[in-house]
């Protein structure tokens, strides 16, 4: 198996020129290097849910997460804020591969039930917590800062910071401490003459610095307001309301802050309590992003200059500063940005290539599209083999992007990281090697929840059995990648004995089908046909996908309702040919889950058509899905039974997802609702092709038996991150090898990450 490497130093690898089975002329251009060499990478280790280490009165369904963390000294001990509950959280890293939860400590204990942890730091013997104890008047804000001694977690001093904090850093000696004082804006609020939200509303932010010598009950607080005449001077969008961000530190001692909202940079020397520098951030103006929420992946719009609003900051050296720009209230411009500390001039700008690394990873997110797009809001600057780094997060494509920063003018891809759903803090341990990434969104409901991924850097934490992320990527046409996500089929090529054929499902549209080569890994899309009736695009729920040994290709396709469920025969260009109803008597009695899956069998006159529908046809009995034959010679369809496994979980339930020919039987793939660590069953099993005539109309159908040929769940497992919900694409390629593929669901209440399964040959 050939493989594409991703060394520190990136090169683009040309991709072999191949028609794409479209109108555009000139095919796929070049992908880029995807490189692992395990000693100059990250390996994902382990992920770990927040909701496991609450404490004894908590539900398990209660909302729980972790937004900011520290560690101590030693590498051993994450710290994390979890506003939703309202406490610090503890975890025991001693061992990186497993965590442990190790309590918490509520905010009712440090003060009152009400308070909120923004952010946590950790010096010597102490975490300093960060608390907003305005309990929402704006008008009035207030908060202090907390210090509890780590090994018996007691506040032994607390500091008033006069106002509503947001983030602490603390100086590379560890004698000075800056807190951005925010003092946030109320969102539904319209100040005279403004919209909901705008500025300015007082009052306006500063920053508290902290000098850290002597004992903990010594230190103090000392105000430092930033000169509203300066900010205004500097461009800034509302200089009577600031509303400090993110604070961080070089090894001069000075502080880099980001007033977010106002689209400016300050640049502070702590130990004289003076400001450097104040500039604005500037605007870009993007273009080959989307920019609408259409359920379409359409990267050719365009976004008029606007502010890049960055969040958070980190200094590269001690004479650049890198931010992301998340945006806020008026800007965002989904990248994320270098500038000269001392000028304020921009050295490098990220364009729109950070949207465009979601899209070829498949993390893109249409919900997002007419809004701020990827979300670049954690960022952190580490050194990995003696280069800088920056680690760059985005919260609503959920991913960790690495970049080689060695030329602040150039910098250079090394690495994608797949995380949990909003991702916030981003953590580097250097001493150990280590990166914690934590991710705020919770949903119990949803069976998704706040975690803390874990990943080790180098070649002493590659698990030869651990797939790695990204196991697709998509190759470029016409300067950008080709979109794909919310891969719901799968079948083999039956002209190449390494490609297969996939197809979104409803999530992205138009329809269009896909062309991977698993000879390389990541597997590559490289070729693109899009659906068409009629000379005109067409969107399918594709579910289902089959290649025909004739030529072109059978899609099962679900419907909104049960009359919507069919089959869409295609040619080889992706010209609709067909459209083949199920009986009315079936549709009838279809709900919300039905056609999942199709396989062909034969050709010419002898090809017959076989579909799994996903749950129980009303009627029939209870945990029994449809197994259906259909036979285009004749128009005649027959239906089987298939006895689903059952559960007890409250919101699961059981279903088909794939069918698949393999000589004389039938693959059949079997999931359950749950993903993460109550994923249960996701399983392959066989039935053998009847040879008795099956049922036609309401008649119950007579149930197959079925032997279990492969459990899943370990090697979904195996990759260390969450455990992915909808196994729904498997097919047996050309070269014998058995593939699944998993449905990111559109980042739809889900991480968004695509796991190909790599599932080796059946017995």
């Amino acid at each position: 198996m050939r493989q594409w490497r991703l060394g520190a130093a990136i090169a683009t690898v040309a991709v072999l020129a191949v028609a794409c089975g479209s109108d555009d002329p000139t095919g796929p251009a070049a992908a880029p290097g995807w490189e692992r060499d395990a000693a100059t990478s990250y390996h994902r280790l382990a992920t770990y849910p927040i909701f496991q280490n609450r404490p004894a009165d908590a539900a398990a369904d209660d909302k729980t997460s972790a937004e900011i963390s520290a560690v101590t000294a030693d590498g051993k001990t994450l710290i994390y804020t979890d506003a939703g509950g309202k406490r610090i959280g503890f975890l025991d890293l001693s061992d990186p591969k497993n965590p442990k939860g190790a309590g918490t400590l509520s905010l009712a204990q440090l003060g009152h039930a009400d308070d909120q942890p923004t952010s946590v730091a950790v010096v010597g013997e102490h975490v300093l917590v960060v608390v907003d104890s305005s309990g929402g008047n704006f008008a009035a804000p207030s908060g202090r800062l907390d210090v509890v001694r780590i090994s018996d977690r007691t506040k032994v001093h607390s500091i008033d910071l006069g106002g509503q904090p947001d983030s602490i850093a603390i100086s590379k000696d560890g004698k000075h401490a800056a807190v951005a004082m925010e003092n946030q804006r109320d969102e539904k609020f319209a100040p005279a003459g403004g919209k909901e939200g705008d500025l300015p509303q007082p009052p306006t932010g500063f920053v508290q610095l902290l000098d850290l010598s002597g004992a903990p009950q010594q230190w103090a607080a000392k105000q430092l307001r930033i000169d509203e005449a300066a900010a205004r001077a500097a461009g800034l969008t509302a200089p009577e309301d600031l509303e400090p961000e993110y604070v961080t530190f070089n090894s001069r001692g000075e502080v880099a802050l980001t007033l977010q909202e106002n689209n400016g940079i300050a640049i502070i020397d702590a130990a004289t309590g003076t400001v450097r520098k104040i500039f604005s951030a500037g605007k870009v103006a993007l273009d080959g992003v989307d920019t609408k929420k259409d359920g379409l992946i359409d990267q050719t719009g365009k976004l008029e200059a606007q502010p890049r609003e960055p969040d958070t900051i980190g200094w590269i050296g001690d004479d650049h500063v890198v931010t992301a720009n998340e945006g806020d209230w008026k800007g965002g411009t989904r990248g994320w940005t270098i500038f000269d500390a001392k000028t304020g001039e921009v050295v490098w700008d990220a364009g729109n290539s950070f949207e465009q690394l979601a899209t070829r990873v498949g993390l893109f997110n249409d919900g997002r599209a007419g809004k701020k797009g990827t979300e670049p809001e954690g960022l952190a600057v580490t050194e990995l083999n003696g280069k800088p780094v920056v680690l760059v997060g985005s919260e609503r494509s959920n991913f960790v992007a690495a970049y080689d920063v060695s030329d602040v003018k150039a910098p250079v891809f090394r690495q994608v990281l797949a995380t949990g759903v909003g991702p916030e803090g981003i953590l580097p341990i250097p001493s150990r090697n280590l990166l914690a990434v934590s991710s705020e969104e919770d949903s119990a409901e949803s069976f998704v929840r706040g975690t803390v991924s874990m990943f080790g850097f180098g070649a002493d934490f590659a698990g030869s059995e651990t797939p790695q992320f990204p196991s697709v990527v998509s190759a470029d046409i016409a300067g950008a990648p080709i979109g794909w996500g919310a891969l719901g089929a799968l079948s083999a090529d039956p002209a190449a004995a390494d490609r297969l054929f996939t197809a979104s499902d409803i999530a992205y549209g138009p329809s269009r089908i896909l062309s991977m080569d698993v000879s390389v890994t990541p597997a590559l899309i490289d070729k693109q046909i899009p659906v068409t009736e009629g000379g005109k695009p067409v969107t399918f729920d594709i579910e289902g996908l089959a290649a025909r040994k004739d030529g072109g290709f059978y899609l099962a396709v679900e419907g909104k309702e049960g009359p919507g469920n069919e089959l869409v025969r295609v040619a080889g260009d992706g010209a609709v040919q067909q459209r083949i109803a199920l009986p009315a008597e079936i549709t009838a009695g279809l709900g919300k889950q039905g056609l999942e899956g199709v396989a062909v069998q034969g050709s010419g006159a002898d090809e017959t058509v076989w579909v799994a529908v996903q749950r129980e046809v009303k009627g029939d009995p209870k945990g029994v899905a449809r197994i259906g034959k259909f036979v285009p010679a004749t128009g005649e369809w027959q239906w089987y039974g298939y006895q689903l496994d059952s559960t007890d979980v409250k919101g699961d339930w059981i279903g088909l997802s794939e069918i698949v020919v393999d000589g004389d039987s039938l693959l059949l793939l079997e999931r359950d609702k749950l993903n993460g660590p109550a994923a249960a069953l996701k399983s392959v099993t066989r039935v053998q092709i009847p040879t008795t005539p099956g049922v036609t109309g309401t008649t119950a159908p007579a149930v197959l038996p079925k032997t279990e040929v492969r459990d899943l769940v370990p090697a979904l497992r195996a990759t260390n991150g969450w455990v992915q919900e909808k196994v729904e694409g498997l097919t047996i390629a050309g070269n014998g090898e058995l593939y699944a593929v998993t449905d990111n669901d559109g980042l739809d209440a889900a991480t968004g990450e695509t796991v190909l399964l790599r599932l080796g040959k059946l017995n």
